[in-house]
Parts: structure tokens; sequence; C-alpha cells
């Protein structure tokens, strides 16, 4: 009797065993459709933003920002091997305190300020200035990093507040001192990839704003300087704004005002995640219901863009998640990565150009450490996407959970020396780029459900039917998993290993793991994969 009793219950155990193993791991399938693109990215999608606080900036009883400002040589000094990894990263110089800002050359300034703590001050600070010393020492920087550099002008410089009641600013802006210096930039030989004009000036404005009548008037002057400055329209700098939150009617006037061919970008911020002090910032960041929300915000600014007859892009000029400095315990962990990479995937699938995210050092949510300057995990995240992650974005679907989110491009081209054309040049090679097959975001925001995922392609252009092309290369897998399961470390493995940085300081190598084409691809709960299929038939992504 005992021993039946036993049996019964190793077999009643045993059997829950496998409802639980069942109930905890699901299979999906993923659809690509590789015919067209429906979307496409600048190569350079990835950008940082350097910003202007001093250390004194400070939120919530913290101040995070230390010796990071864009007016201190420390940034110089030890972030230079991080930028350089990517080879090139976009970096916007600007933010908040851009608007305060004069430039210590020409005649239109007689005193140069320095900013310091002020009660009526926008944002709670005076004005401030730029000398060209530090401007040359950035471009030292820039140069050796090879840097694309957005620079964000004062777009407030010569008009005034209307009345010390409201925060609206009225009349023209004052060019000269713009002028001045993006003269001095040109003459030095500084590559600069665009002039962004004003910082959150638009809409209801944040601590300012301007109406978008006056707003487009100001930009054309941006336009007429640059054109002038930089008669070459093949290094000209490109003309971004308004940089600020959505606001529709507001772009529509702005855009319907500024007329064609006079800016390249039209700049939006995204902070959906609210304020870095929210309690409820690690639940969101998991959320995709909540994450679903600010998906209308990137479809009405790629339409309002689309129809403006501009010729301009969309792109996201700043976005950090949570405002004000971002979440102390989230914003520089493993967790933030749910939100960002999908930020990446979703500004992507609607056609936005580049996405900058606030900030690469600075504040909590910096893709670098504030105190350290070691990468956090977010910037593993953004380097395997600017590696991997091409310009063409392909439709991607699945009917499973809408925990599991999945984002496909096209492969970003690969440099292969080809020794078959030695006829072109005397060395006996060829530089080619190639492109190989696509690769696979996957997310998994489930923190217990492992998905066994199955990526299929779509070939059919009528929708009739999905033809699944056969597979048989080994594919390429970046898993990336947080150190002891715990997605509020600021540790990140790649593969299992740590990555850390080399006894030199350099980063890691970043080894995918090759598996075979036979076999699902496993997402463990609370992890990323990027996964590369070199032999995937993607028409679209044909020589691209």
């Amino acid at each position: 009797m005992v021993a039946v009793k036993a049996i019964l219950f190793f077999s009643i155990l045993l059997f829950s065993f496998a409802l639980l193993s069942h109930a905890d791991t699901s299979s999906i399938t993923v659809t690509v459709k590789s015919v067209t693109t429906i979307a496409n990215t600048d190569s350079d999608f990835i950008c940082a933003t350097l910003d202007w606080w001093p250390k004194d900036k400070c939120d919530y009883g913290q101040c995070p920002w230390g010796m990071t400002g864009i007016l201190n040589l420390e940034i110089l000094k030890t972030t230079r091997v991080y930028v350089a990894a990517f080879d090139p990263l976009r970096i916007r110089v600007g933010g908040s305190l851009e608007d305060q800002v004069v430039y210590q050359v020409g005649h239109a300034i007689k005193k140069f300020p320095r900013f310091k703590k002020r009660k009526d001050g926008l944002f709670g600070f005076s004005r401030g200035s730029l000398s060209m010393k530090r401007w040359d020492q950035l471009n030292k920087f820039f140069s050796e990093t090879n840097t694309k550099v957005i620079f964000g002008l004062n777009a407030l410089f010569g008009k005034k507040n209307k009345e010390p009641t409201t925060i609206l600013w009225v009349g023209d802006w004052n060019p000269h001192n713009a002028r001045d210096f993006m003269n001095y930039t040109a003459q030095m030989g500084y590559k600069i990839d665009s002039y962004e004009f004003g910082n959150e000036l638009c809409g209801a404005g944040v601590s300012a704003r301007v109406e978008a009548e006056q707003y487009a008037r100001d930009t054309i002057q941006v336009r007429k300087a640059v054109n002038e400055l930089y008669p070459d329209p093949n290094s000209r700098p490109k003309v971004l704004g308004p940089a600020g939150f959505f606001d529709e009617e507001w772009f529509k006037k702005y855009l319907e005002a500024v007329g064609p061919n006079v800016v390249d970008g039209v700049t939006h911020h995204i902070y959906n995640l609210g304020a870095g002090v929210d309690p409820n910032l690690i639940h969101k960041v998991q959320d995709p219901y909540f994450l679903d929300e600010v998906a209308q915000t990137f479809k009405d600014v790629q339409d309002v863009v689309d129809r403006s007859g501009t010729g301009a892009a969309a792109w996201v000029g700043e976005s950090g998640g949570a405002f004000n400095s971002g979440g102390r315990d989230v914003s520089h962990t493993f967790a933030n990565g749910f939100w960002y990479l999908d930020q990446l995937g979703m500004a992507s699938t609607f056609s936005h150009k580049a996405y900058c995210r606030q900030s690469l050092v600075g504040g909590n949510y910096g893709l670098l450490n504030s105190n350290t300057f070691t990468p956090n995990p977010d910037y593993y995240g953004a380097l395997l996407w600017h590696r991997l992650m091409g310009t063409g974005v392909l439709a991607t679907t699945h009917d499973g959970s809408p925990y599991l989110r999945s984002y496909t491009h096209c492969t970003k081209n690969q440099v292969v020396v080809n020794h078959a054309l030695s006829g072109f040049v005397s060395s006996g090679k060829c530089l080619s780029l190639v492109q190989t097959g696509v690769t696979v975001l996957l997310i998994n925001m489930d923190n217990s459900t492992t998905f066994n995922v199955w990526v299929t392609n779509d070939l059919n252009i009528y929708n009739e039917k999905s033809e699944s092309s056969s597979l048989t290369e080994d594919r390429e897998e970046y898993h990336l998993t947080p150190q002891g399961g715990n997605i509020q470390s600021d540790v990140v493995l790649l593969n299992g290993t740590p990555l850390k940085l080399t006894d030199c300081g350099d980063i890691p190598n970043l080894p995918p793991k090759y598996v075979p084409a036979s076999s699902p691809v496993t997402v463990a709960p609370s992890s990323f994969v990027f996964v590369r299929i070199k032999d995937f038939k993607a028409p679209a992504c044909e020589n691209r």
C-alpha cells in the first residue's frame, strides 16, 4: 500500500512538473514579409545626445549629471573608445539649456555668461556660453571618433518673453551670433552633419514656446545661413527642427509655413514612460500594452511629415524614456532595454530615419554610467543594433503572446574583400559591400515564459499564402540576458558571458553563437535576441 501511494505521489509530481514546463514554454511562428520593405531608416540610425546640464542639475533629491555636461572635459577623456566603436555614432549636442547658450565668437555678444542657478531663468538656470576653445576640443574628439555631429542652435536669441505670466516668446530670431558660430565652424573645416534649431519650443512648449508661423520664419533664416556658408551641396549640413513634443496642429502649421527644401528632418521628442520618480516605472518598461500607446504618435508624425510636401523625414531627436534625468533604479539597468529596443523597432517601422537616445552619458538614462563612464546594458543593445540592423524594414508578425516583440531589418551591409575583381585595382583587391539576409530582433517581456520561435519567409506579394524558403546555413544568435536573472542589474550577458571591458579598457568582442537552421530560436524569459540569418532570401534586401 505504501509503495502504491509512493508511486501515485511521484506520478502526480511528474505530471505537475510536465504541466508547469508546458505552461512556461510557448512555440511561436514569426512571419517576415520579404518581398518589399515597409519603411527605411538612415544607415546611422543610432544616435545619442550630449547635454548642457551643469553638475548642479538635480531632480528628486539627486544630482546625477556630475561632470558629464558638454562644457566638462571629462567626456572627452573617458568616452572616446565607446563612441569610436560605432564608427560612426551620430551625436546630438543640445538639450534644455540650448536656447540660453551664446557663442564666444564674432561681435554680436559683448559678455559671455556662465550657467548659474537662477529661479527666474529657463529651467532654473541663467544663460551660458560656449567658447571656441571648448568647441575646438569637442571637434577634435568628434574627428578622432568619426562622429556625425548634430548641433542644436539657440532659437530664442533676439526674442523676448511676451508677458511674465506666459511662456510665449515673440519677435524675430536674431541670426548674427549663430551665423558667426557656423562661419567659424565652416572655416575651421569641422564636419557638421546637421544643425537643429531650438529645443522644446513647439506646441505648448516646456519652459518657453514660439508660435508655429514665427518658428517657420526663423527656420527659413537658418536654412539661408546654412546655404550661404556651405555652398557645396555635397558637404552642406542638414537642417532639423522643431525638436520638441509632437502637437499635430502646431506641426502642420509649421511645416506648411516652412515649405519645401527647408528642413531635412522633422525632429520630435519621446518621454512616454513619464516621470523618473514614478514607482511603476519598472512595470511600465515590461508592459507591452503600455508601450503600444506611443505607436500612434510615431504614426501621426510620419503621416504629418509625409503629407507636408516639404521633402523632410521624421526623426526622434531626443528620447530618454523617463523625464527629469530618468529613473534612478531602472533607466541604467538591463530592464530599460525592454523599452529602448522596442522603441528602436517601433520608430523604424514608422520610417523614422534616426533615434537619438538621451543620453550618451549624463543623468540616470545614459548609455554610459555617469560616474564610471563605463557602458550600461543599453550601450551593448545599441551597438548590436548599429552593427546588425540595416536600413530596410520588413513587415514582421506573429499571432502569439503580446509579450514577445519581433522586428526585422535587412542585415546591415558587410565590407568584404573581393579577389575576383582584381582587375579593378592595382592591389589585386576590391572592397565591396554585400547584403546577406535579414536580422530579426526578438524581445521577450515575459518573466516566466520561454518562446521557441520559428522564423518563416512570406514570399507571396498577394497575401494569398505564405511560402517558406529552405534555410540550411547555421544562423548567428546574440542573446542578451541580465546577470543573475535580475533585470535591474547593470551587468548584461552575451550568450551567457558577462560583457566587461578588457584589461586595456576596450569594448569586448561581441561574438554570436551559431545555431543549426533546423532548430527554433529559444528566447529565454526577460531577454533580447538578435538573430542574423544569412541565407534568408529577401528580395527587398537585394542590392541595398
